[in-house]
């Protein structure tokens, strides 16, 4: 078993779809270890994008991700990372394929409904980034 790291970011939950992406990915055989809706500090949301410090497009993010509740998720299943990574589809929703939730859900590239760890080592520092190890199922 392999455990990612989720956001439905702040776009999907004003929208009321947060209960769709949850139950397709349920319906996808992932578990859900853990889950929890909050609204992100700008300090939070700073330092979880930190990686994005010195990109054009750091500080609309930020803001994004701020101006809303999110539903933040620790998922699990055999190659968890590489599934969610496909079922999200590509970050821009004009490239996702058919039945993606990017595609299914997203706005536009920056407003693209989900976010999801790309290696283990990024699911290794965003899960504790938002969820201590007792939270864990």
């Amino acid at each position: 078993m392999e455990r990612t790291f989720a956001i439905i970011k702040p776009d999907a939950v004003a929208s009321n779809q947060a209960g769709d992406i949850i139950s397709i990915i349920q319906k996808e055989g992932f578990r859900v270890a853990g889950m929890k809706m909050k609204r992100l500090s700008q300090v939070e949301a700073e330092g979880f994008y930190a990686v994005h410090k010195q990109r054009p497009f750091f500080a609309s993010l930020v803001k994004f991700m701020t101006e809303g509740p999110v539903v933040l998720m620790v998922l699990e299943r055999d190659q968890a990372i590489t599934r969610w990574r496909e079922l999200m589809g590509a970050t821009n929703p004009a490239n996702a394929a058919e039945g993606t939730i990017r595609k299914r859900f997203a706005e536009s590239i920056e407003r693209n409904c989900v976010h999801g760890s790309d290696a283990p080592e990024t699911a290794a520092l965003e899960i504790p980034f938002f969820f201590s190890t007792s939270e864990l199922l």
